[in-house]
């Protein structure tokens, strides 16, 4: 098979970083497959549970079902599918495809970083027979899916439960433990380990560089929401100003809410139909109260005699990309401003790596902004033990892209602690090209409306760290999958399928069947009844032969037989 088809792959995969197979889970789903739904998932990302809550859903974005009405709710059919594994007393642990003959490989790996990257790597190498080991600095695994993501979008027993099954795949997760502090890289290579693959992410903040932005009274958002998770317990009634457009921004301010600010206002650069966060997102905030106030950038903090955050003063932004270089290059009218009194700020601008005295010593190279140089391919940097992903590699990204970067992670460790192995020779790069919708027609499809799951209304959504999100029912994932176009395209390669048809015996999911288009030339029989497929095929054919013995044609092709043997003999 081939990843990049001529007609192209479904706009779903290829939109997904991790490029989940979305129209086999949705179609295993709809047979009620629920558990070869999930493995299906878990091929490409072990996080389905955390995904089916909080991921961004490009593959709705470019789903095909959008062309007609609304596209499908492939996340929430994730969701269900993930969550009644959950439930499940018998959880779903892969089984592992180890390659060695031994049933397992001693190679030590250390995975730094116990976010998604991190945990997403130590998944599918414990899957391939390794058994890896997560340094995490904090007491609790997750990285910013515990630390970041409120409770409210993200419960953090949910997080727990699938870090559980990484555990049972071997995996060692230890926390509490800062490698460049606690332990160097250098005694990790004493001890015996042959890689490390980087994955701490963005852990610090940014600031604007405007007077007094670092006042009393001012946070940055990753602080801000690691206090809001540890000391929830905490209320707050003064007036609160995020500055920020992202989804992180709508975090912050959401919290602050639910902690008792009296009055939550949003202020960012980007217009209101270019800001960076969802529009979901920022419809919740607004039902929260919340103030969105898009076009504007920070001028200056004002503060008491004690040096306490007394307000902001803001400045009009008129545009924040340059339309001749595409980039980033905010233009303001300085005369145009507007000063908010608040108690607190939050800076959610951006975010930043805190290396600490991690690569102390390496051979690793940095470039702008303090991010390491590596392969994009294989992640390898100059350091030829060191590999680096997710978002210290990339910058702040989605936790999908973390899982993905965490999957190519693991091929490359694989790779580098096996003797003469190349980094590249047989590798799969993953390019899938989505198909023309435009070139696409829809003879006949189901007309059922695009299903959504209801809110729990015995929680009060707007002030509970409680997920008041339901699953979809059972019914409602049958007609939601029943939605779906399957627009990808199949294709063999003429020159690897020799039509055997042992891959459809191999297939888990029964994914695969051979369509042959004359059925009267071959006919598939299981191996116990061969023989006797055979044998009434031999009967058939001598009985072919018998009876075409007499004809005129035979006759005639035999003298012909004849006539070349003495022809051929009178010349020896």
């Amino acid at each position: 098979m081939s990843n990049t088809y001529p007609t192209g792959s479904a706009p779903c995969k290829a939109a997904c970083p991790a490029h989940v197979p979305v129209q086999a889970y949705l179609r295993l789903a709809r047979d009620g497959k629920y558990r070869e739904a999930l493995a299906m998932i878990k091929t490409e990302n072990p996080f389905p549970a955390v995904c089916g809550r909080i991921c961004n859903k490009r593959c709705e974005s470019e789903c095909t079902r959008g062309k007609i009405d609304d596209p499908v709710s492939i996340d929430a059919v994730k969701k269900f599918v993930a969550d009644l594994d959950l439930k499940a007393e018998d959880r779903y642990v892969p089984e592992k495809t180890v390659q060695s003959v031994h049933g397992s490989f001693d190679e030590k790996i250390a995975i730094i970083g116990g976010g998604p990257a991190g945990l997403s790597a130590a998944y599918y190498l414990a899957q391939m027979g390794y058994k890896p080991t997560v340094f995490e600095k904090n007491p609790i695994p997750g990285g910013m899916m515990t630390y970041g993501i409120p409770s409210y979008k993200l419960e953090k027993d949910v997080i727990a439960a699938e870090i559980d099954i990484i555990k049972a795949l071997g995996a060692e997760i230890k926390c509490g433990v800062e490698v460049g502090k606690d332990v160097t890289i250098d005694e990790l290579k004493k001890q015996g380990y042959k890689a490390f693959y980087i994955a701490i992410g963005c852990q610090g903040g940014k600031r604007p560089g405007v007077k007094n932005d670092d006042a009393k009274g001012t946070a940055i958002a990753v602080e801000y929401l690691r206090h809001c998770f540890e000391h929830r317990e905490d209320s707050f009634s003064g007036n609160v100003v995020v500055v920020g457009g992202g989804n992180v921004a709508i975090d912050c301010a959401r919290n602050a809410h639910r902690l008792g600010a009296a009055d939550v206002k949003m202020f960012c650069l980007e217009s209101r139909d270019t800001m960076p966060a969802s529009n979901e997102e920022i419809l919740e905030a607004e039902e929260e109260n919340v103030g969105i106030n898009p076009s504007w950038g920070p001028k200056e903090v004002t503060v008491n005699d004690k040096g306490e955050v007394t307000g902001i003063i803001f400045k009009k932004c008129l545009r924040t990309i340059d339309p001749e270089t595409g980039k980033f290059s905010p233009v303001y009218d300085e005369n145009e401003t507007v000063e908010i009194k608040a108690d607190k700020i939050v800076f959610a601008i951006g975010q930043a790596i805190e290396w600490g005295n991690l690569l102390e010593g390496s051979k690793v190279k940095f470039w702008h902004g303090n991010y390491p140089v590596a392969d994009k391919f294989t992640y390898e940097t100059d350091d030829p033990d060191i590999f680096v992903g997710g978002d210290v590699f990339t910058g702040p990204r989605f936790v999908i892209d973390a899982i993905a970067a965490g999957h190519e992670a693991a091929e490359s460790l694989h790779r580098h602690v096996r003797p003469d192995a190349s980094m590249t020779i047989g590798r799969d790069r993953r390019n899938f090209t989505p198909l023309n919708k435009d070139d696409l027609t829809y003879p006949s499809y189901d007309t059922a409306g695009r299903q959504e799951a209801g809110m729990d209304e015995s929680i009060d959504y707007k002030m509970s760290y409680k997920d008041a999100h339901l699953d979809l029912t059972e019914e409602q994932v049958k007609t939601e999958t029943g939605r779906c176009l399957g627009c990808g395209a199949s294709y063999v390669d003429p020159h690897k399928c020799i039509g055997c048809g042992l891959c459809t015996t191999k297939c888990e999911f029964d994914a695969i069947h051979l369509v042959r288009d004359n059925p009267k030339c071959t006919d598939m029989r299981v191996a116990e009844k061969k023989v006797g497929g055979l044998m009434g095929y031999s009967a058939k054919r001598a009985f072919k032969i018998l009876g075409h013995l007499g004809s005129d044609e035979a006759k005639e092709l035999k003298k012909k037989r004849i006539a070349y043997k003495k022809a051929h003999s009178d010349k020896g």
